[in-house]
């Protein structure tokens, strides 16, 4: 089973997601039945901030002195049957924007997705990595929208 904490620093979000914790476990759950998930016992958190939030923590790690959409910070903690992944953070006004153009729900849910696949090892440094990446979220999304 595959479980996320969520912290919300921003309360713009509860505007748009009531509960934003059963929201993602019930994501979670359907991913959880999915044939490359059903193994997995992960844990990890997510941090639903702002534009200001994000800035400083890509700062901090990053030395990006710029917003962002979502940051990954990978780790790995064993604890008797469950791998604690990392955690995840996401701004509100990057998301509200694009949106615009689709859906609110439709734009976090990708960038949750792309978060935990970072945490568990994808990235997109290079090309062949970036449609790798780019195929699993598409997978996922598929499942829920």
């Amino acid at each position: 089973m595959i479980k996320a904490n969520v912290i919300s620093s921003h309360s713009s979000w509860k505007r748009i997601i009531k509960k934003p914790n059963d929201y993602l476990k019930e994501r979670l759950k359907v991913l959880s039945k999915t044939p490359y998930f059903k193994k997995k016992n992960h844990e990890f958190s997510i941090l639903l901030t702002n534009d200001k939030g994000m800035k400083k923590l890509n700062n901090k790690f990053r030395k990006k002195n710029k917003t962002t959409d979502v940051l990954s910070f990978p780790i790995q903690i064993k604890s008797k049957n469950t791998l604690y992944v990392g955690d995840i953070a996401i701004s509100y006004e990057i998301i509200k924007d694009r949106s615009k153009v689709t859906n609110f729900f439709l734009e976090f849910d990708k960038m949750w997705i792309h978060g935990y696949l970072h945490l568990i090892g994808y990235d997109h440094e290079k090309i062949n990595d970036y449609q790798k990446m780019l195929r699993k979220e598409k997978l996922i999304l598929k499942y829920f929208h």
